[in-house]
C-alpha cells in the first residue's frame, strides 16, 4: 500500500480507471470489474463527470452511475476520485465557482455518496482567478462535500501559482496531481512538474499509463489496430517510436516473466512522485493480469533500459 502524497488514501501501485465503464465495458462488466478490484484489494477508483459522453446518445455521468449504482448493491467501502471542468460546450470560466458547486452536487447524485473521497479541477482555468476556485473548493470540504483535492493537467506555473495563493491565503491546497505520464509520453510531467510533485510531496496518479493499450504488445502494425476503439492514440504511439520501446520492454519480459502490461506499470510506479498509475480493463482476463503485477519489481538497470528506449 502507497500513501497518495500528504491525503490520508493509501493504494495498491494501481488505480481502477473508470473511462471504460458505460463505453467499452457494459453496466454488468462493470460491475463484475469492479467486484474483482475490491476483493483484490483495490482502494481507488478514478472516474470523471464527463465520462462517457463522447459516445454518442451518452450526455456524461454515465461512469459515475455506473459506479454509483455498484456501491449501492455491493455495500463495498472503496475510495472514489472524481473530476469536473471538462463536462459540456463552455468552455469559458469552466471552474467559476457556481459550475465547482454544481458538477459537484451532480456527481454526489450520480455516486449515491455524501462525500467525493478526491475531487479533481480536470483542467485548469486562466478565466476565473484561482483564489476564487480554490475558495469554491474550499466551501465544498467546509460543507462535508469533498475530502481532499487534487489538480489534472495543469503546467508547472499554475500548479506552483495555485500552492502558493494556497499558503498564502489559507486556501485549500492541490495535494494529489493527475498527468498524462507513461513510457511513450514523457516530457510533459518529466522536469518541471515532476520536480514540484516530489518538492511539495503531492502524490502523482498518471492516466493513459498503458498508453491506451499500446504499451500491452498486441499492437504492432496497422493489422493489429483494426477499428479498436482508440486507434487514432494507438498509431500515434507508433509514431512516438513506440516500437522501440517494445523491444526493450520485449526483453524485460523475457528476464523476468512478466507481461508487458505489467512492465509498463511497474516501470510508471518506480518513477520520481508517483504513487500510483491508473488503469482501465475491459475484461477480468485483463484486470487478473494487472492485479497480478501489483508485486513486480523491476531492477535499476532494466528501469534505466525502458527510459533509455522512450528517449
Amino acid at each position: 500500500m502507497r500513501r497518495l502524497g500528504t491525503t490520508d488514501i493509501s493504494t495498491p501501485p494501481m488505480v481502477l480507471g473508470g473511462n471504460v465503464f458505460g463505453w467499452t465495458a457494459d453496466r454488468e462488466r462493470s460491475f463484475a470489474l469492479l467486484d474483482r478490484f475490491a476483493d483484490a484489494g483495490g482502494t481507488l477508483i478514478d472516474t470523471a463527470d464527463m465520462y462517457s459522453s463522447w459516445v454518442p446518445g451518452h450526455q456524461g455521468g454515465e461512469s459515475e452511475a455506473i459506479i454509483g449504482d455498484w456501491l449501492k448493491r455491493s455495500g463495498r467501502k472503496v475510495q472514489v476520485a472524481t473530476k469536473m471542468g471538462m463536462l459540456g460546450s463552455d468552455s469559458h470560466a469552466r471552474l467559476a465557482p457556481h459550475k465547482i458547486v454544481e458538477a459537484c452536487d451532480a456527481s454526489l447524485r450520480r455516486l449515491g455518496v455524501e462525500t467525493i473521497d478526491l475531487y479533481f479541477a480536470h483542467l485548469d482555468d486562466p478565466d476565473t482567478p484561482q483564489e476564487e476556485v480554490l475558495a469554491a473548493f474550499g466551501k465544498l470540504i467546509e460543507a462535508g462535500k469533498v475530502r481532499n483535492l487534487g489538480a489534472s493537467n495543469f503546467t508547472a506555473a499554475r500548479l506552483k501559482s495555485a500552492l502558493d495563493i494556497a499558503t498564502r491565503e489559507g486556501l485549500p491546497h492541490y495535494h494529489v496531481f493527475q498527468p498524462e505520464y507513461n513510457l511513450l509520453v514523457r516530457t510533459g510531467f518529466e522536469g518541471e512538474r515532476q520536480d514540484l510533485c516530489v518538492t511539495h510531496n503531492i502524490g502523482v496518479v498518471p492516466y493513459f499509463g498503458l498508453a491506451s493499450g499500446f504499451l500491452s504488445g498486441k499492437y504492432r502494425s496497422a493489422a493489429d489496430i483494426g477499428d479498436a476503439a482508440r486507434a487514432g492514440r494507438i498509431n500515434q504511439a507508433i509514431d512516438l517510436g513506440g516500437l522501440r520501446v517494445l523491444e526493450a520492454m520485449d526483453g524485460v519480459a523475457a528476464e523476468t516473466g512478466a507481461t508487458l502490461s505489467q512492465i509498463a506499470l511497474a516501470w510508471l510506479a518506480a518513477q520520481p512522485g508517483v504513487t500510483a498509475p491508473i488503469a482501465s480493463a475491459t475484461s477480468i482476463a485483463q484486470l487478473d493480469e494487472l492485479i497480478a503485477g501489483w508485486d513486480l519489481t523491476l531492477s535499476q538497470d532494466q528501469l534505466d533500459r525502458l527510459t533509455a528506449s522512450g528517449v
